[in-house]
C-alpha cells in the first residue's frame, strides 16, 4: 500500500509540474513564424550601396530573399503593399591583402624578386531596418552587420574576379541568416 501513495505523490507532481510549465509563458510556435510580433507580408527591396562594386546589390538582395523564402511562412510582396519592410544598405566593401609569396621577375632586362598577393580578405558592412508601415515604427535596426572571409588571388584575373564573387556570395548568406534570427526568432 505504500508503494501506491509513493505512485500517487509522484504522479500528482509530474501533474503540477507540466500544469506550471503550461502557464509559464513559453509556447511552442511553428518554424517560419515571427515571434514577438505579427505581420502578414514582407518586402525586401533592392539592397542600396555607396560601394563601387557593380551588382553587389543585387546578389545581396537575392540571397537575403531566398533566405526568407525557405524559411519563414511569411509571403515576400512588391514594397509598395507591404505591411513590413526589410531596408538593407552596403556601407562598406573592402578587400585587404593578408597572403603573400615572393616571385622573381625580368622587367627591361632586369631581374628582380616581389611580393605578389596570394590572399585577400572581403569585409563587407550593412546597415539594415525592419520597418513596420502599418505602424509607423522600426522594429528592430542594426546599423554595423559585418561579416568577413578571405578569397584566393590567381594569376588570372577572371579566377580571382571569380574566387571574389564566391567569397560576397558566403559572406551574403552569413548576414542573411542574421537578419532573418533577427526578424523572426525575437526574444
Amino acid at each position: 500500500m505504500w508503494w501506491y501513495k509513493q505512485r500517487l505523490a509522484l504522479n500528482s507532481c509530474f501533474v503540477l509540474l507540466v500544469c506550471f510549465m503550461g502557464g509559464c509563458g513559453y509556447h511552442f510556435r511553428a518554424d517560419g513564424e515571427p515571434v514577438g510580433i505579427t505581420f502578414e507580408n514582407l518586402a525586401i527591396p533592392l539592397f542600396t550601396s555607396t560601394s563601387t562594386d557593380i551588382g553587389v546589390e543585387a546578389n545581396f538582395t537575392r540571397i537575403v530573399r531566398e533566405e526568407f523564402i525557405s524559411h519563414a511562412r511569411v509571403p515576400l510582396v512588391p514594397e509598395e503593399g507591404a505591411q513590413t519592410v526589410l531596408i538593407g544598405r552596403i556601407i562598406e566593401i573592402r578587400t585587404d591583402p593578408i597572403g603573400y609569396d615572393s616571385k622573381s621577375f625580368t622587367v627591361n632586362d632586369r631581374a628582380g624578386t616581389f611580393a605578389v598577393t596570394t590572399t585577400r580578405r572581403l569585409k563587407i558592412r550593412l546597415d539594415v531596418q525592419l520597418i513596420d508601415r502599418a505602424k509607423g515604427k522600426v522594429i528592430w535596426h542594426d546599423p554595423s552587420i559585418e561579416e568577413r572571409s578571405s578569397f584566393q588571388v590567381d594569376t588570372d584575373p577572371l579566377a580571382t574576379q571569380f574566387f571574389q564573387q564566391q567569397a560576397v556570395e558566403k559572406l551574403a548568406r552569413r548576414a542573411a541568416k542574421k537578419m532573418y534570427q533577427r526578424t523572426m526568432e525575437r526574444f
